[in-house]
């Protein structure tokens, strides 16, 4: 059994993956970050991969993304996928789940502000990741430390992404 993270490079996927890492190193199941990049420039830009004029290279993106991981991961593995079409969200959360499955993840921790309220949007991945019971889901909402006393925070992680100066305990 593993964590798997599916990672895009956001601010909530970064929070979801250093999640993971707290919790591995109190469960040790190993983290796998994963990731699908379809080849299309529009979703790079939705994604913030690139800029509005900025050329597509799908390699430098994925190296980036691996990079991003390696440093607030280093011990997660890191797995992607290319797609050459721009497909619908519900394939993209296909190849998502596909790749997550492979891991036979005990949980998947996925970094989502739309994920589990009342009205969805339906363009949200996370969505279709999280109704899938094969796994249980950890859905990371905000970057602030975790409550859980046994987990350790990650305080480099949670002074850099935290701008309200607040530092995540209640003391």
């Amino acid at each position: 059994m593993t964590f798997v993270v599916p990672f895009d490079g956001s601010e909530l996927a970064e929070a979801a993956l250093v999640r993971a890492l707290e919790y591995d190193h109190v469960l040790e199941e190993g983290i796998v970050a994963i990731t699908v990049v379809p080849e299309r420039k529009r979703y790079a830009r939705e994604k913030g991969w690139i800029d509005e004029d900025e050329a597509y290279d799908v390699d430098a993106v994925v190296e980036r993304l691996r990079e991003q991981v390696r440093a607030l991961a280093p011990s997660a593995a890191f797995e992607y996928e290319r797609l050459r079409e721009f497909p619908p969200e519900t394939e993209i959360a296909g190849h998502i789940e596909r790749l997550a499955l492979e891991h036979d993840p005990s949980v998947v921790f996925l970094g989502s502000e739309n994920v589990g309220r009342v009205v969805t949007p339906l363009t949200s991945v996370g969505v279709h990741i999280a109704a899938d019971d094969a796994y249980d889901v950890f859905i990371v909402r905000q970057s602030a430390p975790p409550k859980v006393d046994v987990v350790d925070p990650h305080a480099d992680f949670y002074q850099t992404t935290d701008s309200t100066g607040d530092d995540g305990n209640d003391d």
